[in-house]
């Protein structure tokens, strides 16, 4: 038997997805894996209903279907600051997953470096290893989850560094970067001629009086930045796989190439009926916003009340906890026991570091009122229990 590839042996399987199936044995409330127990808009599904019978079934355009880029260049392109070409700008990926591996196969060889911050998506320094790239973290230090600018300079000074990924607003720490912090790693993506991939998938998922700046709206950035997101969380259709780089044609024009061999294309019937949801007015993206902060406010009070010690979220829909007090040297035996003994599901957080951290568990609150009292409740006792 042929050895196995020794890049794949730097990293496991995903601890997020890993946790879900952990929860699906013991039936427990899953506050891991972050996606909503709610139906995307009607008028998306209602459209969706009508293609399943009139199609389209069949391939679409590698890159993206004609009328979805179309729809998605004229919803970001007022928002982005930016007159998105849809012809020449757009690559629509199989979720925002793609489009980060996409990006960074586009602007990486191997040997090149990648700076991280850390906390980050676990996803990041996978994608960098795959590439034959070698990732430069960055801690985001706890608990307001800031980075030092002299740290960050000293890894975007390293020789061979070529691009950063930027998480914002951030997974899991549920940081939003403000306009200084943004421009100051525009500074240094100017001054180390670096490419920025940024991963916006929460960009309407931001508590006031927060506000999430896109990276390739700043001075000069537009011209050096690869924008990922996907329909994902703002949609609430994580299982439809639809996301999509935004950057200038050039670089589109590498990055549909990668895309091409990669996965041919995303699924023509659901960019043909998730039209419907691009073309939504403000006022949705108004009403989700309020419904999150609803959602925060429910269940950070929760774990304030039960005396739990976290960072609330500045964007995004997830809590880092400290369990720290609890008495557990390792995070991930705490996740096992609260999904075997309590029936909540979260993510240990060392997964989201590149150093021994097991301080934190992440919570997602992406779930109805009555899911989330209920999680509260289990936790209430638990926590009691272990304290004494």
């Amino acid at each position: 038997m042929q050895e196995l590839s020794s890049r794949t042996s730097r990293f496991t399987d995903s601890v997020i997805r890993r946790m879900t199936r952990i929860c699906m044995q013991h039936d427990a409330i899953n506050l891991s894996q972050g996606f909503p127990d709610f139906d995307p808009p009607r008028v998306i599904e209602d459209r969706l209903a009508e293609v399943a019978y009139k199609g389209p079934h069949q391939y679409a355009i590698t890159w993206g279907a004609p009328n979805f880029r179309a729809a998605l260049a004229a919803k970001q392109s007022p928002r982005m600051g930016l007159d998105i070409d849809p012809e020449t700008q757009i690559v629509v990926t199989c979720g925002s997953t793609e489009a980060m591996m996409c990006s960074v196969m586009t602007v990486t060889n191997p040997g090149d470096r990648v700076v991280i911050f850390t906390p980050f998506y676990e996803n990041y320094g996978a994608d960098t290893i795959l590439c034959g790239a070698e990732p430069t973290y960055v801690e985001l230090h706890a608990p307001t989850f800031t980075f030092d600018e002299a740290e960050l300079e000293r890894a975007c000074a390293r020789p061979g560094t070529k691009a950063l990924i930027l998480c914002n607003p951030s997974n899991p720490c549920g940081h939003v970067f403000t306009r200084s912090e943004l421009e100051f790693i525009a500074k240094l993506a100017q001054k180390y001629d670096l490419w920025v991939i940024t991963d916006e998938v929460y960009e309407h998922i931001v508590y006031a009086p927060h506000e999430h700046i896109y990276f390739a709206s700043l001075p000069g950035m537009a011209e050096r930045t690869l924008s990922c997101s996907s329909l994902s969380k703002t949609y609430s259709m994580t299982g439809w796989r639809l996301g999509y780089v935004i950057a200038p044609a050039e670089v589109i024009d590498r990055a549909r190439k990668v895309h091409d061999f990669l996965t041919v294309g995303a699924a023509a019937p659901l960019m043909e009926a998730a039209v419907a949801g691009l073309t939504l007015p403000q006022s949705y993206y108004d009403e989700m916003a309020a419904m999150y902060t609803r959602k925060r406010d429910l269940f950070c009070d929760g774990l304030r009340d039960l005396g739990f010690s976290f960072t609330e979220p500045e964007g995004a829909y997830y809590v880092m906890a400290d369990v720290s007090e609890l008495g557990y040297a390792d995070d991930y035996d705490c996740a096992v026991d609260l999904i075997r003994k309590v029936g909540v599901g979260t993510v240990p957080c060392s997964c989201f570091y590149d150093k021994p951290e097991h301080r934190f568990v992440r919570f997602h609150f992406a779930k109805s009122d009555e899911v989330l009292k209920s999680a509260l409740d289990r936790l209430d006792g638990w926590r009691e229990k272990m304290r004494a």
